[in-house]
């Protein structure tokens, strides 16, 4: 398998806080890999350096050989809040993806929406979060592109609608075409993941096979989270 993403060295700060320190690590075509990490880890920062959202302090991203600025066309970004307008209904959503995004497939769309129970003309101020996350969902799984990332895309639901959102992104998920998935559910969504890469402040602290890791620690990768980033006395993580 061909390299899809590569992140060399890149850093960004916030003036004297750290947002992401050093990080390197490769995503190949195929993979479905988990970014893991406490709240204020550098996930989301990390995402938006790849999506081109924020310039890196040094250091690089190529997708498909490409900077972020030119690789727009070859990933779909599900963020952690939505950007669509609460008046909208799905059937204008479906039409500006489509204006926007060549390989947006509308009928999958409208399939997904079907799946999951969902009116294509509901306004999305009257759904609840999980319904919204399930429209979000929809768009974003319906383009044919290489890389698709999802920031966090079942937080704060109710687990019925997690599980029908995983089922989503199971029965949807092209596996010619790799995923990129930052949660904190990890014991949802653990069985999807070939490859973890946990952060820790800014800095790449894991990046690990899930068979390996199962099969060195005898334990699942969300009991080795909890394990790795459980507070020891004087506020240092366990090792």
């Amino acid at each position: 398998m061909s390299k899809l993403l590569e992140i060399q060295e890149l850093t960004r700060r916030y003036g004297p806080r750290r947002g992401v320190e050093n990080i390197s690590f490769a995503l190949k075509e195929g993979e479905i890999v988990g970014l893991l990490g406490p709240n204020g880890c550098g996930k989301t920062t990390l995402i938006k350096l790849v999506m081109g959202l924020l310039q890196p302090d040094s250091g690089s991203v190529l997708i498909q050989g490409r900077v972020p600025r030119e690789a727009h066309h070859l990933i779909s970004y599900l963020p952690e809040n939505t950007y669509l307008g609460e008046w909208m209904a799905m059937e204008e959503a479906f039409r500006i993806f489509g204006d926007f995004y060549a390989d947006f497939d509308r009928a999958k769309a409208e399939r997904m929406l079907g799946e999951f129970q969902l009116d294509s003309r509901q306004p999305l101020k009257t759904m609840s979060k999980g319904m919204q996350e399930k429209a979000h969902l929809a768009l974003v799984m319906s383009r044919h592109v290489p890389l698709y990332i999802l920031d966090e895309p079942m937080s704060g639901i109710d687990p019925a609608a997690r599980q029908s959102i995983l089922d989503g992104i199971l029965q949807n998920y092209n596996p010619g075409s790799s995923l990129l998935l930052s949660t904190h559910l990890i014991s949802d969504v653990e069985m999807l993941f070939d490859r973890v890469v946990f952060l820790d402040d800014g800095y790449v602290r894991l990046d690990r096979y899930v068979e390996d890791l199962r099969a060195e620690e005898g334990r699942s990768v969300d009991e080795y989270f909890r394990r790795l980033y459980a507070p020891a006395k004087g506020g240092v993580h366990a090792s």
